[in-house]
């Protein structure tokens, strides 16, 4: 990646770290949204009902009718955020990335802009502006991804860090709950997100590539403005140097050293049913589910934590938010842990003549958290794939994380606020996720034993 091209991937790669940062996953700081939707009274009318039913003025404080009701809308939105994946991942593999990204844009900024004009009477808009903004969202999130291809040896480590910005994004709620308390409206904020959309359109267009970019990446890959930039003559010679580094670094292994082990991508349908994939989906679904569970009814909790002093809950919001942003600073390190695993079973291939199946089986024998999944779908299934098998995955999981719902139900209703015996549950159903990783290890020390008695 040598001459004038590296500034201009590198503004590509900034840029979409701030996208996901300022915009992708701004859901997930609904906490600090839902306590400004309490200050704005919305939804306050089912507690006038709760207290005239029990009557008694403490119906208003513990209002578990209006906590469902945000409950309900948060599970509705982050069902979408995963279930839609599954269709959107489609239109980025198939209309590829502009195509994908104004899809994004109007979404994103629909729901904005929805929310920023909703007020307490017409609260119930929530239903329909959170899923919008969450399937923006995770648009912007696929179509950023895809840069990773672009910095080579470094690939799992950006992949992770954007996955990291995704949830640090929450902290953009957060800002606007603070925003909110030093007398800025809800309304301004949510119109300088929607004004921001133009941004969004520019870095579409001058940015991103129409198409995908691909991975390995072609000595003589262009896109966007720089596609225009450089005769074919200079290309051509850039192209050659570059193909040489990455050969004398072992990130690409010359064609004579590996003759008939490239082998074509398998179809859809059997990366689909395959075991690894099968308990990929089990590991992340129920960490998925922990994790909505929490953040849907975390509000809630420390209200009760509280005894609902309001001013409490607020700095106990806050601090939740904080931690929060530390995301976009700990996921690189699963994939910077990736990327010097890859490193260090090509050298060990070079030594062995035997580079080709080491690339394959690399990034089958890491390690992986959560926010790693992602990383490693793009490292062990098929480029050609990916925005499928992303979906499918997201879609699955949104399954599963519908039981958030009727178990924030139960923890308000029959277990009297209590949420005991649902975490233990949850500890259980995550022990079963160890399984995941053993029988990815198993696999790989499988595959590698043929190689050692060679």
């Amino acid at each position: 990646m040598q001459g004038r091209r590296l500034p201009f991937r590198v503004a590509t790669l900034v840029t979409g770290l701030l996208e996901c940062l300022g915009f992708a996953g701004v859901l997930f700081g609904w906490t600090s949204l839902v306590f400004v939707f309490k200050k704005q009274h919305y939804f306050e009318e089912l507690c006038e009902l709760d207290a005239g039913s029990l009557g008694n003025a403490t119906g208003l404080d513990e209002c578990r009718a209006r906590d469902e009701r945000f409950s309900l809308i948060f599970t509705l939105a982050s069902f979408t955020i995963n279930f839609m994946t599954f269709p959107t991942g489609y239109i980025f593999d198939r209309f590829k990335t502009t195509v994908a990204r104004l899809i994004a844009i109007f979404l994103y900024t629909s729901a904005t802009l929805t929310i920023a004009f909703t007020s307490a009477d017409s609260a119930v808009l929530l239903f329909l502006a959170m899923p919008m903004l969450a399937v923006g969202g995770i648009l912007f999130l696929i179509t950023n991804l895809q840069i990773g291809n672009l910095f080579g040896k470094h690939r799992s480590t950006i992949i992770t860090m954007y996955n990291g910005a995704f949830d640090s994004s929450s902290a953009v709620f957060l800002i606007i709950k603070l925003l909110y308390e030093q007398g800025v409206t809800i309304k301004a904020s949510f119109l300088f997100i929607s004004v921001c959309s133009a941004w969004h359109v520019g870095r579409t267009l001058l940015l991103m590539p129409q198409g995908h970019i691909p991975y390995p990446l072609p000595a003589n890959y262009r896109y966007g403005l720089c596609s225009r930039d450089s005769p074919p003559e200079e290309d051509k010679k850039e192209a050659e140097s570059e193909k040489l580094e990455l050969q004398s670094k072992g990130f690409l292994s010359p064609k004579k050293e590996t003759p008939g082990q490239q082998q074509a991508p398998g179809s859809f349908w059997s990366h689909t049913f395959s075991p690894r994939f099968a308990w990929h989906v089990v590991w992340l679904s129920v960490i998925q589910l922990w994790h909505y569970l929490f953040i849907g009814t975390l509000n809630s909790l420390l209200n009760n934590l509280a005894s609902r002093d309001s001013a409490l809950v607020s700095t106990y919001t806050n601090a939740f938010a904080v931690t929060q942003f530390f995301g976009v600073l700990c996921a690189p390190w699963n994939g910077l842990l990736m990327d010097r695993l890859k490193h260090k079973y090509q050298e060990e291939a070079k030594r062995t003549d035997l580079l080709g199946p080491s690339l394959r089986l690399g990034p089958c024998c890491f390690p992986r958290v959560e926010r790693g999944a992602f990383s490693v779908l793009q490292q062990r299934f098929p480029s050609e794939h990916f925005g499928k098998l992303f979906g499918l995955v997201m879609a699955l999981s949104a399954i599963v994380s519908l039981l958030q719902f009727p178990l924030f139900t139960l923890i308000k209703g029959p277990l009297q606020n209590d949420p005991l015996y649902v975490n233990l549950m949850l500890v259980l159903l995550t022990l079963l996720t160890f399984i995941h990783p053993f029988l990815v290890n198993r696999e790989c020390q499988r595959k590698e034993s043929p190689r050692e008695v060679a």
